[in-house]
C-alpha cells in the first residue's frame, strides 16, 4: 500500500463519524451529528474552498401559496428526462421548506421583499421558488455554517488534509463489506494519517475539473467518487455532466458563473450581431432547462465560428441590477463590462456532476458504514439533468437523512487499523508528468466527451484514459503521494467512469447528447457500473 509516511507512524485518530468535505452537505451533517457524536471534518484545502461558496442562484423550495410540492416535483421530473427517482424527488421537495427554515435559525440572511422571502425564478421552474441571498447564496450559507461549526465543541476540523483512500474490511482481508476509516495526507507534516470511525460520510462534491472549462473550484476533482469506486461501490449516471450555459468569457475571469437568475429576470441570449437565437431552439426560450440552452449555445458557436455568445440584461434599470446581481455587476465592471449598458460574453462550461456514488434515501452506499451525499452521490434526484437550484437543498435533506440513520446505527468501532506504509517508495524525480497528464486529460475530455458526443470521440477518449491510468498508477506505486498526484489519480478514474457510462448509453437523453444516437429510447434506464473488487 504505497505512499508517504516519514519516520515513526503517527497514532490513529479515532472519531464516531468521519466527514470528508466541507461544503453544505458536509457541514450540515457535522452540525446535525455534533450533539451526540465526535465528528471529524476532513477537507483538502481551507474549510471555505468548496463548491458551495460558488453557488450564486439560490435554493429551490415551495414557499409561495401560488406554488405546490407537486409542481416542483413535476418540474424536476421534466428536467430529469425520465430518469429521476420519484421517491428521492419527493423526499427532497417536501423537506425543502424545512431545510430553508433550518438555515434561517442558523442566521443565513436571505433576501426579503416587503417582509417576506424574495423568490426568484430560474430555467425549468414553473413558478418563483428560488430562495436566495442576492446573487451570492452559497457564499452566505457557507459563511454561516462555518461560523457555527467553529464554535461547536464536538467537531474537529482537519484542513489541508487530502483523502488518499478508504479503509475497508475487504482491503484488510477481513470478512464482511464495511468501511472502517480512511487515510488522509496531512500537508503540514507531509504524512499520511490514519482515521478510524464506525461511520464515514463522503461529501466531496463533483468532478468539474476533469474538463478544460468549468465553473467549479479547483477542489472539484471527484475524490469521493473515485475512492468509493476503488473501495467497491457502484456508481450511477456518470455520463450526465451538466454544462452551465453561461460562464463569463474573459481571459482574466477564471470560472466565473453568470447565474441562471439573470435569464430568470429577463436576460436574453444574443449572437455577436445582436440576433436573439433561443426562439429557433426551444419554445421556452432562455428559460429552457440548462441542457437545452447549453446545446443551443454550442450549436450557434460552432455554426458561426464564434468564441462566445452574449447575455443581455441591459434593459433592466441599474438599480435593479445592483440590487439583484451585485456581485455579477461588480465583477463584470472590474473587467470593463457594464452590464447595464452592454451584453455579457458567455460560453458553456462543465458545472455539475449529476451522477455519482449510488446511494439510497438515507445516503447509504454499497458498503456498511459508508455514506455519500451531495454532488458526490447519485441519490436519484437529478436524473439525466439537474433542475436549477435543486442541488443545495439536496445537500441538506440527505445530510439530515444520513445523520438520522447514523444516530440509529449499531456499528461499533473496530480493532486498530494499520498505519500507511510507504517504506518502499521514494521522492518523485520530476513532477512534469503530473502537470502534463492533468492538462492532456482536461483537454481531450473537453474535446471528446463534452456537450455533444460521438462514438468515435468516446473511443478516442477511452484509449487516452487507459494510457493515462497506466502511467499514473505506475507513478503512484513508486513515489510518495502529493495532493496533485492524488487529485490526478481521482480525475482519471472519474474520466474513465464518465466515458464508460457515455459509451453504454445508446440514445440521447438529458445532458447526454450523441450524434450517433440522436433519438430517445422509450424506456428510461439508469447507467450503473459495478467495480471488480
Amino acid at each position: 500500500m504505497p505512499s508517504r509516511q516519514t519516520n515513526a507512524a503517527p497514532a490513529t485518530l479515532h472519531f464516531d463519524v468521519l466527514i470528508v468535505g466541507s461544503g453544505l452537505a458536509g457541514l450540515s451533517s457535522a452540525l446535525l451529528l455534533a450533539p451526540t457524536k465526535r465528528v471529524a471534518v476532513i477537507t483538502k484545502r481551507a474549510v471555505a474552498e468548496g463548491s458551495t461558496g460558488w453557488a450564486q442562484g439560490g435554493i429551490a423550495a415551495v414557499w409561495s401559496k401560488d406554488d405546490s410540492f407537486e409542481a416542483h416535483i413535476a418540474d424536476t421530473l421534466v428536467a430529469g428526462a425520465g430518469l429521476c427517482d420519484l421517491d428521492a424527488t419527493r423526499r427532497v421537495v417536501e423537506n425543502a421548506p424545512q431545510a430553508i427554515a433550518w438555515l434561517q435559525t442558523l442566521g443565513v440572511p436571505f433576501s426579503e421583499e416587503d417582509g417576506h422571502l424574495h423568490l426568484t425564478r430560474e430555467g425549468g421552474h414553473s413558478a418563483r421558488r428560488i430562495v436566495h441571498v442576492t446573487d451570492a447564496t452559497g457564499a452566505a450559507v457557507q459563511r454561516t455554517l462555518i461560523e457555527q461549526v467553529k464554535k461547536t465543541p464536538n467537531i474537529t476540523l482537519f484542513e489541508q488534509h487530502t483523502l488518499v483512500d478508504l479503509i475497508t474490511t475487504e482491503k484488510l482481508g477481513l470478512s464482511g463489506k464495511r468501511c472502517l476509516g480512511l487515510y488522509a495526507l496531512d500537508e503540514a507534516t507531509d504524512q499520511v494519517l490514519t482515521f478510524e470511525a464506525p461511520q464515514t460520510i463522503l461529501a466531496t462534491g463533483g468532478a468539474g475539473k476533469v474538463y478544460l472549462f468549468t465553473t467549479n473550484p479547483d477542489t472539484a476533482t471527484g475524490d469521493g467518487i473515485a475512492a468509493a469506486w476503488r473501495a467497491g461501490c457502484r456508481v450511477q449516471n456518470m455520463e450526465f455532466i451538466q454544462f452551465h450555459p453561461t460562464c463569463l468569457y474573459h481571459p482574466h475571469a477564471k470560472s466565473f458563473l453568470i447565474s441562471e437568475a439573470v435569464r430568470g429576470e429577463g436576460g436574453r441570449l444574443l449572437l455577436p450581431d445582436g440576433t436573439r437565437f433561443m426562439p429557433a431552439h426551444d419554445a421556452r426560450l432562455e428559460l429552457a432547462p440548462r441542457d437545452v440552452v447549453a446545446r443551443a449555445i454550442d450549436f450557434e458557436m460552432k455554426k458561426g465560428g464564434f468564441d462566445c455568445v452574449y447575455l443581455d440584461i441591459s434593459h433592466q434599470p441599474m438599480s435593479f441590477l445592483q440590487e439583484h446581481f451585485p456581485n455579477i455587476y461588480a465583477r463584470c465592471l472590474e473587467l470593463g463590462i457594464d452590464i447595464s449598458k452592454q451584453p455579457i460574453p458567455v460560453v458553456p462550461a462543465a458545472h455539475y456532476t449529476c451522477g455519482g456514488v449510488l446511494a439510497d434515501l438515507e445516503g447509504r452506499t454499497d458498503i456498511d458504514g459508508l455514506y455519500a451525499i451531495g454532488e458526490a452521490a447519485c441519490s436519484g434526484l437529478h436524473g439525466a439533468n439537474r433542475l436549477a437550484s435543486n442541488s443545495l437543498v439536496e445537500c441538506m435533506v440527505f445530510a439530515q437523512a444520513a445523520a438520522q440513520d447514523i444516530e440509529h446505527s449499531t456499528l461499533k468501532p473496530t480493532a486498530s487499523l494499520p498505519a500507511w506504509d510507504d517504506s518502499r517508495v521514494s521522492d518523485p524525480d520530476e513532477m512534469v508528468v503530473i502537470s502534463h497528464n492533468w492538462d492532456e486529460l482536461r483537454r481531450f475530455m473537453w474535446d471528446y466527451v463534452g456537450i455533444v458526443r460521438t462514438n468515435k470521440r468516446l473511443e478516442r477518449a477511452a484509449h487516452r484514459v487507459a494510457l493515462l491510468q497506466d502511467e499514473i498508477q505506475e507513478f503512484y506505486a513508486l513515489f510518495h503521494v502529493t495532493r496533485d498526484l492524488l487529485e490526478l489519480r481521482n480525475l482519471v478514474q472519474v474520466a474513465d467512469l464518465i466515458v464508460r457510462s457515455a459509451q453504454a448509453r445508446h440514445e440521447s437523453r438529458g445532458l447526454h447528447f450523441s450524434r450517433d444516437y440522436p433519438g430517445m429510447l422509450e424506456q428510461a434506464l439508469p447507467t450503473t457500473l459495478s467495480p471488480k473488487v
